[in-house]
């Protein structure tokens, strides 16, 4: 099968696309035939090892030790362990690769535990979309930042891709959702439900002390003291993931977080998303109620996971990246 595979850290120049074997699921996991798979920071990060973390999460001090890329998928059951119960060959699914690894690719070895069937109303590519970035909003939101009906809650980077399904999941909580973004995305954030939009090239959102009940940071670059002075009473600010820099950098930020958390009401919390299957189970739900859609920028063919790796890595993508496995597939077919 064809595969994408790195064998150094570095730029999106660094993968190949090879022909490797098929892999064989073991008892508890599932042969997935990869119709679709999304690119994440998550993936980037492991690409470049911009975060020096990665290379002691990977195993791989100067190269990495796991040499395949992608965690979210979509596809076709082909195969199953003895001890799988929930799926079938011909089932349609979505989830994450065994390891978070191995999406980009023609096959993939999942655990049952991490997949769920693919949502009804969506195609391969728009289930591919959901789990990491799903994931990561909805428990950031409901999880950490206990998000409640008429709350005021401001997404900071609102257009990529946790951003756009924090507007829609936190507005189908009720809450009042304040989108931040910049000027070229302004539509999109309201398209998505946001009720106000804050172009942060022309206003800042800092300068409503004490008024939000939530904020949840999906990519944002301000202090943390910023984000503390904008929450009302008792709010809690939700930071999404990590960010690029020395382990150092990032322990230094959390420990900070904690800090800054320990004085007056206003509450820092930092967390990385776990997939779940029931979470999976609640993106399914909120994707067939019509209270979410995925938000798609662009699809490259297999070929092409370079130049979507190097567009994601710009930073500037408008909602998910995907990957398909047939050139040309249009994210509408299902």
């Amino acid at each position: 099968m064809q595969a994408v595979v790195y064998t150094e850290y570095g730029s999106p120049d660094v993968i190949r696309i090879k022909e490797i074997e098929t892999p064989v699921p073991l008892d508890d996991e599932v042969l997935v035939e990869v119709h679709a798979a999304s690119v994440n920071a998550y993936d980037w990060h492991f690409l470049t090892a911009d975060v020096f973390l990665i290379r002691l999460m990977s195993g791989g001090l100067f190269r990495p030790k796991n040499t395949t890329l992608g965690a979210d998928v979509a596809g076709k059951v082909t195969a199953i362990g003895k001890n799988v119960r929930r799926f079938k060959p011909g089932d349609a699914v979505f989830g994450t690769a065994k390891g978070g690894t191995g999406g980009f690719a023609e096959f993939v070895c999942a655990r049952e535990t991490a997949l769920e069937l693919k949502p009804t109303n969506a195609s391969f590519e728009e289930a591919a979309t959901l789990p990491i970035a799903g994931s990561t909003a909805l428990q950031g939101l409901r999880d950490k930042g206990h998000i409640a009906p008429g709350a005021k809650v401001l997404i900071h980077g609102a257009s990529g891709g946790v951003g756009s399904f924090a507007v829609q999941i936190a507005k189908s909580f009720g809450a009042h959702v304040t989108a931040v973004c910049s000027t070229g995305n302004v539509e999109q954030a309201r398209r998505l439900g946001a009720d106000d939009v804050i172009d942060y090239t022309r206003e800042d959102f800092a300068a409503k002390p004490n008024f939000y009940d939530l904020i949840l940071v999906a990519n944002g670059d301000r202090s943390l003291f910023e984000y503390k002075r904008a929450l009302a009473p008792n709010g809690i600010c939700v930071l999404a993931g990590g960010t690029s820099g020395s382990i150092f950098k990032i322990m230094a930020g959390m420990l900070m977080a904690w800090c800054i958390s320990k004085t007056g009401s206003r509450k820092l919390r930092s967390f990385m998303a776990k997939i779940t299957q029931s979470d999976l189970a609640a993106m399914k739900a909120l994707i067939e109620s019509s209270k979410v859609k995925p938000a798609i920028d662009r699809c490259y063919p297999l070929q092409d996971a370079a130049d979507a790796l190097r567009y994601l890595g710009q930073g500037h993508a408008r909602g998910k990246v995907v990957i398909t496995m047939q050139r040309g597939a249009n994210p509408i077919d299902r």
